[in-house]
């Protein structure tokens, strides 16, 4: 066992021999967006990001659906899995099979296996005083989704971060590859300080966030200042909050974006100050048009997360 239940990480590895390990994970939640098909797409590429996140390429995948077949007719349901299909696929990936339960509420995901050199395996603990930090995707779907909900979202801005959130990190994670790069992870559920925190609690050290630096969906910050936070936020907060001190010059709204828990978002990489400007270039040249730079790991074992 290389990566397994003592840390808490984003996929188990396996080691099977001197060149080849197994990474494993799973995920699926309940509808972010009304159209089946991609509610399919958004899930399946949340699931894979796992595997992009440990330095891995996914291989194969199985379906997790749960679905209230007295309620909802079957062709929201071939609908939900074709969108995941057609995301495996487009990954790469092999769909193998799955299992379908009988539940009032609807959910669906997959369950990922990826294989990755056992000395390539990208973790989330291990920073480096002076290296940077780089993001791969905007942040603020879990604003916006809360917008969508209440009615408040233009179509334009819906199809946008619908497009987003189906967006694999496949090719983040290929770029990557060609880079000395020191931990990784995704940013998802826990948010930007939440996953973060993780990365500071397993490395010992401190890290400076560069809130201006920070893509993030413009809209959200409206959305935000007018209350529609998803309660994720506030628990993530809550959960976070001692580790965190914010500048005096940084708005709450701001704040609330990096609590905001995404769905499917982008690779969070940890890299040599030196190495941090040529994987950005490489990233953009490579279509990943958000990708930047957004701070720095601080010498100092105060597991700090500053925001300025």
């Amino acid at each position: 066992m290389i990566v397994g239940l003592s840390r808490a990480d984003d996929a188990g590895v396996y080691k099977i021999s001197d060149d080849l390990a197994l990474i494993q994970t799973v995920d699926f939640f309940t509808p972010v967006v009304d159209d089946p098909y991609m509610f399919g797409q958004i899930a399946a590429a949340n699931a894979l990001s796992d595997v992009y996140a440990m330095g891995g390429v996914p291989r194969t995948a199985m379906n997790l659906v749960c679905f209230p077949a007295k309620e909802m007719d079957l062709s929201v349901l071939r609908e939900i899995v074709q969108g995941g299909i057609d995301k495996v696929k487009e990954a790469g990936c092999v769909l193998i099979g799955g299992h379908t339960v009988e539940d009032k509420e609807l959910k669906y995901g997959l369950s990922v296996t990826g294989v990755v050199h056992p000395d390539r395996v990208l973790t989330k603990g291990a920073l480096q005083a002076g290296d940077r930090l780089v993001i791969t995707k905007p942040l603020g779907t879990g604003i916006v989704n809360t917008a969508i909900k209440a009615g408040l979202a233009s179509q334009a801005v819906t199809d946008r971060v619908t497009r987003q959130m189906a967006a694999l990190n496949r090719q983040a994670a290929r770029v990557m590859d060609g880079f000395s790069v020191h931990a990784c992870t995704d940013v998802t559920g826990f948010g930007l300080i939440g996953h973060l925190a993780e990365m500071v609690e397993q490395s010992g050290c401190s890290v400076r966030i560069e809130s201006a630096a920070v893509p993030r969906i413009e809209e959200a910050i409206e959305y935000a200042a007018m209350g529609l936070i998803p309660a994720g936020a506030y628990r993530n907060r809550e959960f976070r909050a001692k580790m965190v001190h914010r500048g005096p010059a940084v708005k709450l709204s701001v704040e609330d974006l990096f609590y905001d828990p995404q769905t499917s978002g982008g690779l969070l990489i940890c890299a040599a100050e030196e190495l941090a400007g040529p994987l950005v270039s490489a990233l953009t040249a490579a279509g990943v048009e958000d990708a930047v730079p957004i701070g720095e790991v601080l010498d100092g074992p105060e597991e700090r997360i500053f925001i300025e």
